[in-house]
């Protein structure tokens, strides 16, 4: 479907709300399609960054695109668990975690470019070969993570658009451009 006839696949009443502008990013209704087209979006734009401004941060106290980079990785690592473990029918309620924990934790300042990027082309394929397997069925599959319930299909779709979102921000406030329609 082109951009304008976009009719969103997740129904956003099985999903907390605070997930809704993540996946409002996603501007594409087939979630394999999505993958696909993001993932590529997402790594040329990860590749365009100049080498100096991986360690820049917009304002005291904001993460640096080093962190923000290593947050997607971390974020899309857990919500594909929990979409496995969903998927899998495992009613288990599952934590959530605390991000600026995890940024603090993460040491990326250590890291470089390259080497994120090629955690991030890794990371998204594992996750493309997890999704990739579930079926319809398991795509419906709920479970209740950090307190709320949601299901196995809008996590994909948060998972794209996490990415799309921090994108946007890293235009607008790390690199001065004006931020990806949506």
């Amino acid at each position: 479907m082109g951009q304008n006839c976009f009719m969103n696949p997740v129904d956003l009443s099985r999903v907390p709300s605070y997930y809704h502008n993540y996946i409002s990013q996603v501007r594409i209704d087939n979630l394999m399609k999505a993958f696909d087209t993001y993932t590529t979006e997402w790594l040329d734009f990860l590749k365009s960054i100049p080498e100096e401004k991986w360690d820049y941060a917009y304002a005291e106290g904001k993460w640096t695109i080093k962190e923000l980079v290593q947050h997607i990785i971390d974020g899309e690592r857990i919500f594909a668990y929990r979409a496995l473990r969903m998927a899998r029918k495992d009613q288990t309620p599952l934590p959530g975690f605390e991000e600026n924990d995890y940024a603090v934790n993460s040491k990326a300042e250590r890291r470089t470019k390259e080497d994120l990027i090629e955690e991030t082309q890794l990371v998204r394929k594992s996750t493309i070969k997890l999704f990739e397997n579930f079926d319809e069925e398991q795509l419906e599959s709920e479970g209740v993570a950090s307190g709320s319930s949601t299901y196995v299909k809008a996590i994909g779709f948060i998972i794209v658009g996490h990415a799309k979102h921090h994108q946007n921000i890293m235009e607008e406030r790390y690199l001065n451009k004006k931020a990806s329609a949506v």
